[in-house]
C-alpha cells in the first residue's frame, strides 16, 4: 500500500491534496482543532454564517478518530503532507477491511491481499475519494470492516485474520453444520491454519461489538453516502446469510446489533435532517438528470488501465480520469475460474453478488434521490463487491487446466475491454491497443507464475503491477482538472495574507481566477475561497458549505465555495426592508473585501456612508478593502444587531448562547447577528417566548410590552439533540445486552468442546479439517 502511494506521489506530489481536500477538509480540521484546544466543542460558529453550523456538513463531530485528526491539525504546517499521511492510514484501513471480507467468505490470504490493495488503486477511489472527498474515504474504510464483522458475527467465525496470520475460516453453514475451508497451496490458494487455543478451545472474534463499533464509525463520519451504503450492505448480508444458513436467528442478531449502532449514530444526522427545510438540500424529490450517472457498460469496463469512460460530468462527456477502472486482473481472471465447482458456493457468496448488483444498478441512476446525488459516487462500492466476489472465487476455484481454451477466453475478454474503451474514447485508440497488449502480457505472466511458482507468486505480480499502472494513470491525468492549487504551507499563507482582525466578508468569484493567479504570491495571498480562511486563522463569513442556508444564500447570492454574484456589493449595503438596516450592520461586519476582477470600478466610487477605502500595500492587484470609519463593531454589545423599541444590553456571549438585558415599555424586537438555523430557543426571565426571523435569515425575538430589566437568553442546540442522546444511550445499552448474551451462549458451548478433549473423544471440528 505504501509502495502504491509512492508511485502516485511520483506522478503528482499533490495528488492527495486536491479539490475538496485542499479547499474544505484540511482547513476545517485546523479550525475545529483550534476550537477543541480552547475547550470549545464547535457545533456552531456564528461568524461563519452558512458554513458555521458544523452539525450540517462533513465535520465528523461525533467521530473519535476524526476528532484526533482535528486536534493534531493546528500543529502541522504542511497540510498537504498531513492530508497525505492521514489518507494513507485510512487507505490501509480500507485495504485491510476488504482483505477481512474476503477471508470471512473463505477467500485465500494471497488473493484476499490482492483484493484489499486493489481497492485503493481503483479508479474512482483513487481519483476522487482518496484525492478529494475525505469523508467518502473514511466512511468506506470503516464500512468494509463493518461488512467483515457482520459476516463473522452471523457465521460465528473464529481465529485470527490479521495481516500477520492465517484464518481458521471456520463458520456455520446450512442447517448449523460447521464448515472448514482447508484448501491447498496450489493455484487456488493457501492452507487452513485453523486456530485452536488452550485445551482445544477455539477462539472467536465475531461478536456484536465489532459490528457496532465499525457501523458507528461509518455513520459518524457525517457523510450520508457511507451510511446509506452500510444499510444496503447490511440488507445484502442479511438476505445472503438467510439464503446460505437457512436460519433466521443469526440474521435477527445482526439486525439488532446494527440497529443499536444506528441508534447510537442517530445524533450525527438528526440535526441535518431536522434542518433540511432551510437548506439547498431540502428536497426529497427523485430526479434523473444524467449528471455523473454511469452506463452499465462503462461500469463493467474495469480492467483496461487506459480506459476513459463516457458519461456527463464537469469535464464534458469523455472523462479525463479512469474512474471506472478497478483492477487489471479482475475481468481476465474470470477465464481461470472453474465455474462448475464455483456453483456450489452460490449460496455462500450470494450477499456479495446482491451488493454488487445493487451498486451496479445505482451507478446508472437516478441522478438524485433527495440529498443523494451523483450516482458515480458508488463506483467504489461496485469495485468492492466485484473484487471480493472474483478474488474469493479465484482463490477457491482458480485453475489453469486446459490452458489453450482458458487463454482464448481471456483474450476474448481483453478484446471486449478494448472495444468498450475504444467506443467511449476513440481518440486514444493506439493507447488502448498498447494497454490491451500490456494487459495480455500481464495475464500470461500471472498464469505462468501460478503454474510454475504457485499462487503466491501470481498474486505478487497482481499486486506489484498495480503500482506502475497507478503511476501511469495519475501521470496521464496531469495537470489534474480538480486542483485549486491552494498553498500547502500554512505559515507561508499566513505571512502573505493581510492581518484582517475582526469579522470580514469577501465578495468575489473563484471562477475569475486565472491559472497564473493560483499561488500564495498571487491571488491566494489576498483572496479566500472555500475554507481557506480557517487555515490562515481569520474570521471570514465565506466558507465551504455543501448544505448551505437557502435563504441566506439567495439574499447574498453566495455559493457553496463562498463566491458571490456581481450584485452582491449592492445587496450588502442596501437597507433590509423590515429593519431599514443594511446587511453589513445586521451581520455586524467589520470589513468588506472586494475582488477587483469582479468589481473593477468599485474602488473609484465613494465609499458607502460610515465606511472608508483602506489601502493594503502589495494587495492592490487583487482586492479593494472597505472598513468602518468608527472602527470594528463585531465585539460591541455582543451579537445584538438591531433593537427596535427595546433597550438591549449584552451580558455575555458564547457561540451558542446570547444573554441580553432587555427593557421595553410598549414592546419591541431584538435582531441578532445569528443565522436562523433551526435549533434556537429563547427565554425571558426563564419563561419561553416565541422566536422568529428577519428576511428568513436573522434570528429575531419579540419582547413583550412592560418588560423591565429582564434577562433574555437565546440558546442554540443541534435540533433533536435530546432524542439523539437518548437513542445513543439506548444503543449502548442494547449492544451491552447483546454482548452479554453472546458471551453467555459461548460459555455454554465451551464445556462441551473441552469435554470432548478430556475424555479423548475426537473434536468434530478438527475431524472436519482433517477430512
Amino acid at each position: 500500500m505504501i509502495a502504491g502511494y509512492v508511485a502516485v506521489l511520483l506522478a503528482n506530489l499533490r495528488h492527495f491534496f486536491t479539490d475538496d481536500t485542499e479547499s474544505q477538509y484540511t482547513s476545517l480540521w485546523v479550525g475545529l482543532g483550534r476550537a477543541l484546544r480552547e475547550g470549545n466543542f464547535p457545533v456552531m460558529v456564528p461568524e461563519h454564517w452558512m458554513s458555521g453550523n458544523n452539525t450540517m456538513d462533513d465535520a465528523g463531530l461525533f467521530n473519535p478518530p476524526q476528532l484526533l485528526i482535528d486536534l493534531i491539525a493546528p500543529s502541522v504546517d504542511n497540510v498537504a503532507l498531513y492530508a497525505t499521511v492521514v489518507k494513507l492510514i485510512f487507505s490501509i484501513i480500507a485495504a485491510l477491511g476488504v482483505y477481512r471480507i474476503c477471508l470471512a467468505y473463505g477467500g485465500r490470504p494471497s488473493w484476499s491481499a490482492a483484493a484489499g490493495i486493489a481497492l485503493p488503486m481503483s479508479g474512482f477511489f483513487l481519483f476522487f475519494d482518496e484525492a478529494s472527498w475525505m469523508t467518502a474515504l473514511t466512511g468506506t474504510a470503516w464500512m468494509v470492516h463493518a461488512w467483515a464483522a457482520s459476516v463473522r458475527y452471523t457465521r460465528g467465525l473464529g481465529g485470527s485474520d490479521g495481516p500477520g496470520g492465517g484464518s481458521s475460516r471456520s463458520h456455520v453453514g446450512p442447517r448449523g453444520r460447521r464448515i472448514e475451508h482447508s484448501g491447498s497451496d496450489g493455484p487456488g490458494g493457501g492452507s487452513s491454519r485453523s486456530h485452536v487455543g488452550h485445551r482445544g478451545r477455539r477462539f472467536g472474534h465475531g461478536g456484536p461489538i465489532p459490528v457496532f463499533v465499525y457501523l458507528y464509525l461509518t455513520i459518524s463520519t457525517q457523510y450520508i453516502f457511507p451510511a446509506v451504503e452500510a444499510i444496503l450492505m447490511l440488507l445484502a448480508v442479511a438476505v445472503g446469510e438467510f439464503v446460505y444458513q437457512r436460519k433466521w436467528q443469526p440474521v435477527v442478531r445482526l439486525t439488532v446489533a446494527a440497529g443499536c449502532a444506528g441508534l447510537a449514530g442517530l445524533l450525527t444526522f438528526l440535526p441535518s435532517m431536522l434542518s433540511a427545510k432551510v437548506t439547498w438540500r431540502g428536497t426529497s424529490q427523485i430526479n434523473n438528470d444524467q449528471f455523473l450517472t454511469v452506463p452499465w457498460s462503462e461500469s463493467l469496463n474495469a480492467s483496461l488501465p487506459s480506459s476513459l469512460p463516457a458519461f456527463s460530468s464537469w469535464w464534458g462527456y469523455v472523462q479525463p480520469l479512469p474512474v471506472t477502472y478497478i483492477a487489471w486482473f479482475l475481468i481476465p481472471a474470470l477465464a481461470f475460474i472453474d465455474w462448475r465447482r464455483a456453483r456450489e458456493s452460490w449460496r455462500e457468496l450470494s450477499a456479495v453478488a446482491i451488493f454488487a448488483i445493487t451498486m451496479l444498478m445505482w451507478t446508472a441512476g437516478p441522478g438524485s434521490i433527495g440529498p443523494l446525488r451523483w450516482p458515480a459516487r458508488v463506483l467504489p462500492m461496485l469495485a468492492i463487491g466485484l473484487l471480493v466476489l472474483v478474488c474469493v472465487l479465484v482463490g477457491r476455484y482458480g485453475t489453469v487446466a486446459d490452458p489453450k481454451r482458458r487463454g482464448t477466453a481471456a483474450g476474448v475478454l481483453i478484446l471486449l475491454l478494448w472495444v468498450r474503451s475504444f467506443s467511449a474514447d476513440p481518440h486514444d485508440a493506439v493507447l488502448h491497443v498498447v494497454a490491451a497488449l500490456a494487459l495480455a502480457a500481464l495475464v500470461a505472466g500471472a498464469v505462468w507464475l501460478g503454474r510454475t511458482r504457485g499462487t503466491a507468486a501470481a498474486c505478487v505480480l497482481a499486486i506489484v503491477a498495480m503500482f506502475p499502472i497507478a503511476y501511469f494513470q495519475v501521470s496521464a491525468a496531469q495537470p489534474t482538472p480538480m486542483a485549486w492549487n491552494l498553498p500547502a504551507h500554512r505559515s507561508e499563507a499566513k505571512a502573505a495574507f493581510p492581518d484582517f482582525a475582526g469579522t470580514t466578508i469577501q465578495l468575489g468569484d473563484r471562477g475569475l481566477l486565472q491559472p497564473q493567479d493560483k499561488s500564495v504570491e498571487g491571488a491566494y495571498g489576498s483572496l479566500v475561497f472555500g475554507n481557506y480562511a480557517r487555515g490562515v486563522e481569520l474570521d471570514y463569513v465565506n466558507g465551504y458549505t455543501p448544505s448551505g442556508h437557502f435563504y441566506f444564500g439567495e439574499m447574498l447570492c453566495m455559493r457553496w465555495d463562498g463566491s458571490v454574484c456581481p450584485d452582491a456589493y449592492r445587496r450588502m449595503f442596501a437597507p433590509e426592508p423590515t429593519t431599514g438596516r443594511p446587511l453589513v450592520d445586521l451581520m455586524k461586519l467589520d470589513r468588506v473585501v472586494l475582488q477587483r476582477a469582479l468589481f473593477p470600478e468599485a474602488p473609484n466610487q465613494p465609499a458607502p456612508e460610515g465606511w472608508k477605502w483602506v489601502d493594503y500595500p502589495g494587495h492592490e492587484r487583487y482586492i479593494a478593502v472597505l472598513e468602518r470609519v468608527a472602527g470594528p463593531i463585531s465585539t460591541t454589545n455582543g451579537r445584538v444587531a438591531d433593537a427596535d423599541d427595546v433597550t438591549a444590553t449584552s451580558i455575555s456571549e458564547t457561540d451558542t448562547t446570547s444573554r441580553v438585558r432587555v427593557s421595553s415599555a410598549e414592546g419591541g424586537r431584538v435582531v441578532f447577528s445569528r443565522l436562523g438555523w433551526p435549533g434556537y430557543r429563547v427565554t425571558l426571565d426563564g419563561r419561553s417566548i416565541p422566536i422568529t426571523t428577519v428576511a428568513k435569515s436573522f434570528v429575531a425575538v419579540q419582547v413583550p410590552a412592560g418588560t423591565q430589566n429582564a434577562e433574555l437568553v437565546l440558546t442554540w442546540r443541534p435540533p433533536g439533540w435530546k432524542i439523539g442522546i437518548a437513542t445513543g444511550v439506548a444503543g449502548l445499552l442494547g449492544i451491552g445486552i447483546l454482548q452479554w448474551l453472546y458471551v453467555r451462549s459461548r460459555r455454554r458451548t465451551e464445556p462441551e468442546r473441552t469435554g470432548d478433549q478430556v475424555t479423548g473423544e475426537p473434536d468434530r471440528e478438527l475431524v472436519d479439517v482433517v477430512s
